[in-house]
C-alpha cells in the first residue's frame, strides 16, 4: 500500500471533535456499549437453515405492526452511514499517509471502499423515495418505526455472521411466512433490505476501526510529547523516582521501574491512566 508524506503531528492531534457526524455515532456508541449494545456489530449466534427456519416462526409471532403514519427513516439511516463510512475511510487514509500502521480491518475497508460505494449508489437507485412509506413498519422492539422487511433482513445478517446463505434465507422467509404472511411489495423488497442491513453492518464495524484509530493517534501524540519533554527537560516530568515508583510533578504517572528510562522505552503496564484504552505507544 502506498504511503506519501503527511505531518505526524497534524494526524496525532485527529480526535472525535474534527468528525462531527461520527462523533455522534461513537458518542452513542460509547453510551451503549454499557446498555443495550444499540451501535454493536450485527451479530448473534451462527444458525443453521433448521434454525432459521425455527427462528422465523418466532420472529413472527414476535413482530407487531404499527397502523400509524410515520416519516421516511431508511434514506436518512443510509445517508448517515455512507457519511460515517466516508469519515472512518478518511481517518484510516490519513493515517496511512503519516507511515502509522494500520490494523487489518482499516486496510480492508481501504482497499474495497471502492465496493462500498457502489453498494451504497446502488441501494440508493434500488429504494425509491418514499416506497418504504408503503411497507408494514414495527411497533416495538429495536426496530421499532422501521419496515417489518427490513427487520427481517437485520435477523439474516445478525444470524448469518455477516452473510447471507441463500438456502437459510429460504428457509427463513418460509417458515416466517406460515404465521404471518408478508406482503407482495415486502418479497420483492428482501434483496435492497438486505443490502441496507449490510451497509449498516459495515458502518457498524467501521465504527470500531476509527475509535481504535483515534485512541492510536492520541496515544501516539501524548508519546511523542512525553519523549519530547523527556529529552529537553526530564526533571520537569519526573520529579523523583524511588523503589520502582515514578513521582511526577502533575501525578499522572505510576510505577514505571526503579531507573528513570526514557518515556519511549517504559513497558505497557506503565501506560497513564489518561491513556487508558489505547492500543499502544
Amino acid at each position: 500500500m502506498r504511503r506519501g508524506s503527511f505531518t505526524v503531528t497534524r494526524l496525532s492531534k485527529i480526535s472525535l471533535e474534527n468528525f462531527s457526524p461520527l462523533r455522534a455515532i461513537l458518542h452513542r456508541s460509547a453510551l451503549t456499549q454499557k446498555g443495550a449494545g444499540e451501535d454493536a456489530p450485527l451479530r448473534s449466534d451462527l444458525f443453521s437453515a433448521s434454525e432459521m427456519e425455527q427462528h422465523g416462526k418466532t420472529l413472527a409471532a414476535l413482530h407487531t405492526l404499527d397502523e400509524d403514519r410515520a416519516p421516511e427513516r431508511l434514506l436518512t439511516r443510509l445517508a448517515a452511514n455512507e457519511a460515517a463510512l466516508l469519515e472512518v475511510r478518511d481517518i484510516v487514509a490519513e493515517a496511512v499517509k503519516a507511515s502509522r500502521r494500520i490494523t487489518p480491518a482499516g486496510e480492508w475497508l481501504l482497499d474495497n471502499f471502492y465496493l462500498i460505494e457502489e453498494q451504497v449508489q446502488a441501494a440508493k437507485g434500488l429504494l425509491p423515495k418514499g416506497y418504504a412509506k408503503g411497507l408494514p413498519r414495527l411497533k416495538d422492539g429495536p426496530s421499532r418505526g422501521l419496515p417489518r422487511v427490513y427487520d427481517i433482513a437485520l435477523e439474516t445478517i445478525s444470524h448469518g455472521d455477516g452473510r447471507v446463505d441463500p438456502e437459510s434465507l429460504s428457509s427463513f422467509v418460509a417458515a416466517y411466512q406460515t404465521i404471518t404472511t408478508l406482503r407482495l411489495g415486502e418479497l420483492w423488497a428482501i434483496p435492497i433490505m438486505l443490502r441496507l442491513a449490510l451497509i449498516e453492518n459495515l458502518r457498524r464495524v467501521a465504527t470500531r476501526i476509527a475509535t481504535d484509530r483515534i485512541d492510536r493517534n492520541r496515544a501516539d501524540y501524548w508519546a511523542d510529547k512525553i519523549t519530547e519533554t523527556a529529552e529537553i527537560d526530564p526533571k520537569s516530568l519526573i520529579l523523583s523516582c524511588r523503589h520502582g515508583q515514578v513521582k511526577p510533578a502533575d501525578g499522572r504517572f505510576l510505577c514505571c521501574g526503579a531507573d528513570a528510562s526514557p518515556p519511549g522505552t517504559w513497558p505497557r503496564s506503565c501506560t497513564p491512566p489518561y491513556l487508558d484504552g489505547a492500543a499502544t505507544l
